[in-house]
């Protein structure tokens, strides 16, 4: 599925055309020439005027700030038709892409600006009623400014070895790391990508995710440009926008994190959401619930679930025609050109083309993390079922031990969330002088329902170490911009004993 020439060894020459993503992207004016290619706001282009668009924007790059090949960019920006237009601009003028989480406070932001070796910051101010700015010494220049309009036509050659992009994890485990992938990694995934999920030519896509994580940029722009799928990008999550624009752009493709879904399945009847077809979602905390409810109450035709972390991409995926309840109750099979095993400890153990080529600048995080076997270590838990599926248990700093027995807190969750009054559902561990950890549940109810029924309800279902001892009740849960609920944030929140 790679170019032909000196691609990796492990990656088969064939179906894939291109050696890089902009080569990829630009191509997209020829095979699908005046077919919409973006909607955003009163913005709308065809892929023969956004390759345009971004051929100018990489002269503008190569031209008023000198960037070369390799050189890197950081980009803090909401999702829009700029943001595609920077980033691809970048790639088509042989930069590196820095995605920067557009939550973050201005130190967390120039932490990564620096030790990515950004050589500017495209920002986009006003977003958030909030000014971005950029390190002393690094120039931070607004996407609406006219910067991407400025330059000549330009495109410089890449190759598929090349590093594509650098994205920061989380963090939520430590200090964020940069991950680097290369262009062929990349096209080589999110082909695969998009034969899995069944996107087409002629598809529009509304685009939650954000772009500075993979699932909003790979799996949706990349794809998009793979296959000649509508973008519509959406700079913040509203329930209300999205099923107005469903509604009125005959959305067909709507991935996002389990929390869209609860959203939809909340809206008000009388909503049009008929051209809705296929649904991506996929985590460790999916509840098994919840894809019941989708694929029964909402009309999506096909419902992907999968597993992947910014590491190495997609890992697993469902495939079409799998049987409901492997649908419901793991994350698929590998993908092509993946092993997936899980060690004596529950770890889940990855390796393949599309593991990371290691962390920028920090070769000791990148041993620990891929042993001398090429083996990436994902700090997942979880199973394999005989027929090669995978089941995510948990995280391995989220399990928590009641007296001696593992819990974790995903399958907790997926308990509660068939309770018939329960919305949305979060475990965590919490210290308790007997069994010197317990489970605590923070529940958004949609109905109403006490702790003592949900817990007494609970002892009916789970095994008695598993039920929560504490329930806490909030309108909201918070959230990252991915749609993951913040543990680490109710940890903070919760007394200890």
């Amino acid at each position: 599925m790679s170019a032909p020439g000196s691609g990796p060894a492990n990656v088969p020459v064939g179906e894939m055309k291109w050696r890089s993503i902009p080569e990829m992207a630009l191509s997209a004016a020829e095979r699908f020439g005046d077919a919409e290619a973006v909607v955003d706001g009163p913005v709308r282009l065809t892929f023969r005027q956004l390759a345009d668009r971004i051929r100018v924007a990489a002269g503008a790059y190569a031209q008023h700030l000198g960037i070369g090949k390799g050189d890197r960019v950081a980009l803090w920006a909401p999702n829009s038709v700029d943001w595609i237009v920077a980033a691809f601009g970048l790639t088509a003028a042989g930069g590196v892409l820095v995605p920067v989480n557009t939550r973050f406070k201005d130190a967390e932001a120039h932490d990564i600006v620096r030790r990515s070796g950004a050589k500017a910051v495209l920002v986009h101010n006003g977003f958030l009623d909030r000014e971005f700015t950029a390190p002393d010494g690094i120039p931070a220049i607004d996407v609406t400014s006219g910067f991407l309009a400025s330059g000549t036509p330009f495109e410089r050659e890449v190759g598929e070895d090349d590093l594509a992009d650098i994205i920061f994890t989380s963090g939520t485990t430590g200090r964020p790391k940069g991950v680097m992938t290369t262009h062929g990694q990349t096209l080589r995934g999110y082909d695969e990508w998009c034969r899995l999920t069944g996107l087409r030519e002629g598809d529009r896509y509304l685009m939650v995710n954000p772009y500075f994580h993979i699932f909003g940029y790979k799996a949706g722009l990349v794809a998009s440009f793979l296959r000649g799928a509508t973008m519509l990008p959406v700079p913040v999550f509203d329930t209300d926008v999205v099923l107005d624009l469903v509604e009125r752009e005959r959305i067909t493709v709507l991935p996002g994190p389990p929390t869209l879904y609860h959203s939809l399945l909340a809206a008000p009847p009388g909503r049009d959401l008929s051209t809705l077809r296929v649904a991506v979602t996929g985590s460790a905390d999916i509840p098994v619930e919840l894809v019941r409810r989708v694929t029964t109450e909402l009309p999506f035709q096909h419902l992907m679930t999968g597993y992947g972390l910014t590491e190495a991409g997609t890992v697993t995926a469902s495939r079409p025609g799998d049987p409901y309840e492997a649908v419901a109750t793991t994350v698929g099979r590998p993908c092509e050109g993946f092993e997936v095993r899980v060690a004596e400890d529950g770890e889940v153990l990855v390796r393949g083309y599309a593991v990371m080529r290691g962390y920028l600048d920090d070769p000791a995080a990148t041993a620990g993390t891929i042993d001398p076997d090429g083996w990436l270590h994902t700090g997942d838990l979880g199973e394999l079922d005989p027929e090669g599926r995978l089941r995510i248990v948990g995280r391995k700093k989220d399990m928590f031990i009641v007296g001696g027995f593992n819990a974790y807190p995903a399958e907790i969750e997926g308990f509660l969330l068939e309770h018939p009054a329960v919305a949305q559902a979060a475990v965590i561990g919490v210290p308790d002088d007997r069994m010197g950890q317990v489970g605590k549940a923070f529940v958004v109810a949609r109905a109403q329902v006490t702790a003592e029924d949900l817990i007494a309800w609970s002892r009916e279902r789970m095994a008695g170490f598993k039920v929560p001892r504490h329930i806490e009740f909030r309108k909201t849960l918070p959230l990252g911009a991915t749609g993951k609920v913040l543990k680490d944030q109710l940890m903070e929140e919760s007394p200890r004993s």
